[in-house]
């Protein structure tokens, strides 16, 4: 389908529901984006960081994709992360996705090694002319160790490498210089870049992101909440912004899921990860909360924890 311009709303990325053995649970998948469609979200980012892509074989991404495609059945557009570290790799996931029927690309500068500014630019425009598919930039520096550049995000958006951008990198300051540069708020569909699609991966601040003029947010919580995320959208997109930070603060609460991990056994990433998934087999989507090695499994005691979370937002469990 084409994508909206902007892309906008809310676009979890999905979480892999992994089986016994380590494999994709294709069931437990389908049931989670049927419920993400029917919560109302508007796009589904697929092999994202919540994903977990990083910790799957390519088979196992490809069967990711191929499961989200199908059960979207093209009700929504679907994102395909093609996140990796040199553009031939990138560029291999890119062809991939475009085979099993994705809308859109989202990748990464290139990372491991260290990589200039207009080599970044190179690598873009080089998946964008290869593959014809929209290319969404996704900035974390957290994971990559370096920052996209407004100054080059913009000059991407200007000259149509670019259809849009996930930040995720934490600075709320530089994302607003951006929206300024784009035409701010009011002038985004006639500023420098129309159409450019800035998306929050911040989901503990997307009332002040939207508020700010982002086009839409991509929240890992939003696999457990969706409807609070849609909620949350609506409300800002009809000016409401007390209704929205009303949600937001709601959402506030509930993302203190993801630390429910004990830091002296497992790292932030595999807590927060595991947080959302075992919400998810809580909540019967999913049938276990397995997360991919050599990440750790939240244990009984953090499990009861997530529940209590859940309860306390207004979620509940299937009796």
């Amino acid at each position: 389908m084409a994508l909206p311009a902007p892309l906008h709303g809310v676009i979890p990325p999905v979480c892999t529901p992994l089986d016994p053995h380590g494999e994709v649970d294709t069931a437990s998948l389908t049931r989670l984006v049927c419920r993400l469609l029917d919560a109302g979200v508007h796009g589904l980012f697929a092999l994202g960081s919540t994903g977990e892509a990083a910790y799957l074989t390519n088979h196992q991404r490809a069967t990711v994709l191929e499961t989200v495609v199908t059960a979207a059945a093209g009700r929504v557009p679907v994102l395909a992360g093609v996140i990796d570290t040199t553009t031939a790799r990138v560029l291999e996931h890119a062809r991939s996705a475009a085979a099993l029927g994705a809308d859109a690309l989202v990748a990464t500068a290139p990372f491991y090694t260290r990589t200039h500014p207009r080599e970044t630019a190179a690598h873009f425009r080089h998946l964008r002319t290869a593959t014809g598919l929209p290319l969404i930039a996704y900035d974390i520096p957290a994971a990559v160790h370096s920052k996209l550049a407004p100054a080059l995000v913009r000059e991407l958006a200007e000259d149509g490498t670019l259809a849009g951008l996930k930040d995720s990198s934490g600075d709320d300051g530089t994302l607003r210089r951006l929206l300024v540069d784009l035409g701010g708020r009011t002038g985004r569909s006639t500023g420098p870049a129309p159409g450019f699609a800035v998306l929050t991966g911040s989901e503990l601040t997307t009332d002040a992101a939207l508020l700010a003029g982002a086009d839409g947010v991509v929240p890992g919580l939003g696999n457990v909440d969706p409807a609070g995320y849609v909620r949350l959208y609506e409300a800002a997109r009809a000016g409401d912004w007390s209704r929205a930070a009303a949600e937001q603060e709601r959402l506030v609460s509930l993302h203190r899921l993801t630390d429910t991990g004990p830091e002296a056994e497992m790292g932030r990433s595999s807590s927060a990860l595991g947080g959302f998934k075992a919400a998810l087999e809580l909540l019967g989507v999913i049938t276990r909360r397995d997360t991919a090695a050599p990440q750790i499994p939240l244990g009984e005691e953090s499990l009861q924890e997530v529940g209590r979370r859940l309860s306390d937002a207004g979620l509940r469990p299937p009796s």
